[in-house]
């Protein structure tokens, strides 16, 4: 695998993307370690279906009420 360091990448990025469109898939790296991947970008190929947890999840029915204080100031970070 050969990294590209990201001042090539800058200095050369129209020609990347051109290899990129070609199917090449390219990783961008800083102190040779690799920190990206450019990849072609692809449609996904069908719709998202929704409904997977259908049947496996319950919400309760005190779920719209307030939170108690010592809950809601825990989400705050005012304290334990």
């Amino acid at each position: 695998m050969k990294v590209t360091n990201v001042y090539e990448a800058k200095a050369q990025f129209s020609r990347l993307l051109e290899r990129v469109a070609q199917g090449e898939e390219i990783v961008i790296g800083r102190n040779g370690k690799p920190i990206a991947r450019l990849v072609r970008y692809e449609e996904p190929t069908k719709p998202r279906e929704g409904g997977q947890w259908r049947g496996r999840v319950r919400i309760g029915e005190d779920f719209d009420e307030p939170l108690p204080p010592e809950i809601e100031r825990g989400f705050r970070g005012d304290g334990s």
